[in-house]
């Protein structure tokens, strides 16, 4: 297989050079692992980055209105497994965008990546699974708080497929942040990711379930195009099926399927162009 090796500054590919898939996949492994160990020796500021917000979601609404009589245990099995979908949703998406942006305008990082024996797609992907990790430690994170905050448990029986879901969404998370990270400029990432981000925080049926607001369809319909609504749905289908009505679990990882493909394809094509700039 061939690679486009880029000049620095961005600059059109110079030249081709053939490298041997196993060498792409060594080496995309190699990023990868030089991800995961900065992010292990940034442990606690990315721990306070993903913990805060969730935190408070479950101790003012899990907690404090439960025991001031607003709320009852019901809410509390609709809540964790939206907002666990939440924060890897959050985390997913936002461990992809920001880092893209700054690589492409300022830290150039990403041209040293771009000179490595792999092919610039592989590295756009090697960027998605990365920031999908991050998305899903940061909804496990969620879960054993949210077991003592609300004081309940998941049946073991559940784990690995709640584990499934939260990777797939932050598989999709991830894409939709290399579309945003390639697609928006460095001067207006932080408005993109303020008018992008608060919708879909109160439209990912996070706090209710999407069968729930069939009576406000003009709201449900918001909520259906928010992919993070298919997350905390599965979530619900896998850990609580009798407490609330959801969306059949198949049908939210079919949606979710086609979005990480489409995610993922527009990601790509956007990343190769913001390369070859």
């Amino acid at each position: 297989m061939s690679v486009a090796t880029t000049a620095p500054g961005g600059t059109a590919p110079l030249r081709l050079r053939s490298v041997s898939l196993p060498s792409q996949v060594e080496t995309f492994f190699s990023l990868l692992w030089r991800d995961i160990f900065v992010t292990g020796r940034e442990f606690l500021p990315f721990f306070a980055q993903v913990i805060v917000q969730p935190l408070f979601s479950l101790l003012i609404f899990g907690k404090v209105l439960s025991d001031l009589g607003y709320t009852d245990n019901v809410f509390g099995k609709i809540l964790l497994p939206g907002l666990v979908a939440l924060n890897a949703f959050l985390a997913g998406l936002q461990s992809t965008a920001l880092p893209l942006v700054l690589d492409f305008s300022y830290t150039r990082e990403i041209e040293d990546r771009l000179l490595a024996p792999v092919s610039m797609s592989l590295v756009a992907v090697e960027k998605i699974v990365f920031g999908a990790i991050r998305g899903l430690v940061a909804g496990l994170f969620i879960v054993p708080l949210g077991f003592w905050l609300l004081h309940l448990s998941w049946p073991a029986s559940t784990y690995l497929p709640v584990i499934g879901v939260l990777l797939l969404g932050a598989l999709v998370a991830s894409a939709l942040g290399m579309v945003l990270g390639t697609l928006v400029s460095s001067r207006r990432i932080e408005i993109m990711l303020t008018v992008a981000l608060t919708p879909m925080i109160f439209t990912g049926s996070t706090q209710f379930p999407f069968l729930g607001i069939k009576n406000l369809l003009w709201f449900q319909i918001v909520c259906g195009l928010n992919p993070c609504t298919y997350i905390s749905e599965a979530m619900r289908a896998i850990i609580a099926p009798g407490a609330v009505e959801s969306i059949p679990l198949w049908i939210s990882v079919s949606v979710l399927s086609g979005a990480l493909v489409a995610f993922t394809w527009l990601g790509i094509i956007g990343f190769m162009r913001r390369a070859l700039d």
